[in-house]
């Protein structure tokens, strides 16, 4: 029988995260692989977070919220995906917009207050749907092609969205559309997901992250009041968050596959200890080969904790922040590899859940700011500052 959730007192006091975190790493990870073979969402670890008080970790204190800096939010997002990282790329979404939410003068005090307030009663989740199947990525330019039609009675909201992650368990959705306007405005449509007209297709069966349940949103003149529109502006103008949104993205996200490296890593060691092979007559970790690559495993993590720790701290910005995010992406991915190689038929197998972490860790390379996009900014920020 589930033990009933915790009602958590506005402003109530952040809970004992070196007591609780260990206890749902170890609870994630029990069930991560029978989620990944189902392609089923882990509702489960949403209801102990929930109880945990761990939901409304970022929302503003005066919504009810924990109103947690950086740091504490890489920690929590940090042991949730050692655990399963399906549940932390949802969590992370929705620390990312409680985070900023105070910052996004677009939205009504009425809708903040009903977010966060759901989120602390209710468990309720909230994640932005931008990416369609011919636009791709947003960040890199064009317009949406679904319409927010304005109507007397509110707005009317007709479009597909792809790669939803957590949409079968999302409250509400940010959806990103155009007004039908003769100069379009573009911004993001608060939709709640029961409304009628939202369809959700299961089209989600991906490598890895398979419990993100990221299928498409389909909405069919989905009706919205007009203060749902939350920060339409002309294409091409400034960001709607606050400058810092960037970083807490770039930190969180990347957070996600470093800490997918350390089970990796973790599993490998374990494995090198306990396997004795009949003609060495000791266990492979006591051979310098194996004590050399896991040393340089450990050398690419503790890059990673450097990297993350301090853009968390807030001394990187702008370009050096999603250095962070590619860097430390890349390496989490080369430490799986690594392991890999050194396991051959063992880490390959899904008997171990080295696979997993490769299919999953090669995710990282997907979200944005994607590596092209990084690297070239860096470069055209080092000629500019020689230049000037």
């Amino acid at each position: 029988m589930n033990a009933p959730v915790r009602r958590f007192e506005p402003q109530a006091s952040l809970p004992d995260l070196d007591a609780i975190l260990p206890e749902l790493t170890r609870a994630f990870a029990a069930t991560a692989a029978l989620h990944d073979r189902e392609a089923s969402f882990p509702a489960e670890n949403f209801r102990l977070l929930h109880e945990a008080g761990l939901l409304a970790l970022t929302a503003p204190a005066r919504l009810g919220g924990l109103e947690a800096d950086l740091p504490t939010a890489l920690k929590v997002v940090s042991a949730v995906a050692r655990g399963e990282p399906a549940t932390a790329l949802v969590l992370v979404m929705q620390y990312l917009f409680h985070a900023s939410v105070e910052g996004r003068s677009g939205w009504p005090e009425h809708l903040k207050k009903r977010v966060i307030d759901e989120a602390i009663e209710h468990g309720a989740l909230i994640n932005a749907l931008r990416v369609e199947p011919d636009l791709g990525t947003p960040a890199r330019g064009g317009l949406p092609a679904t319409i927010a039609r304005r109507t007397p009675e509110g707005w009317r909201i007709s479009g597909r969205k792809i790669y939803s992650t957590g949409s079968t368990n999302l409250t509400w959705f940010v959806v990103w559309a155009r007004s039908d306007d003769a100069e379009p405005l573009v911004g993001g449509w608060l939709v709640r997901a029961d409304t009628p007209g939202v369809v959700i297709e299961e089209t989600w069966d991906h490598l890895g992250l398979r419990a993100s349940a990221s299928h498409d949103v389909v909405f069919e003149d989905v009706l919205v009041p007009l203060d749902h529109a939350l920060d339409p502006q002309p294409l091409g103008a400034p960001p709607p968050y606050p400058a810092s949104f960037a970083a807490w993205s770039s930190v969180l996200t990347s957070a996600i596959y470093d800490a997918v490296a350390r089970a990796a890593r973790d599993w490998l060691v374990a494995f090198l200890i306990e396997r004795k092979p009949a003609n060495l007559g000791a266990s492979l970790s006591t051979l310098p080969r194996f004590q050399e690559a896991v040393g340089e495993i450990d050398g690419l993590l503790l890059s990673n904790r450097v990297l993350l720790d301090t853009a968390a701290r807030g001394e990187v910005g702008g370009v050096e922040a999603s250095l962070v995010k590619h860097l430390v992406t890349e390496n989490a991915i080369t430490v799986v590899e690594k392991a890999l190689k050194l396991t051959g038929n063992p880490g390959l197998t899904r008997a171990n859940p080295l696979e997993r972490h490769h299919r999953d860790v090669l995710c990282g390379r997907v979200h944005t700011p994607q590596a092209d996009v990084v690297l070239t900014s860096a470069g055209r920020a080092a000629f500019a500052s020689v230049a000037t």
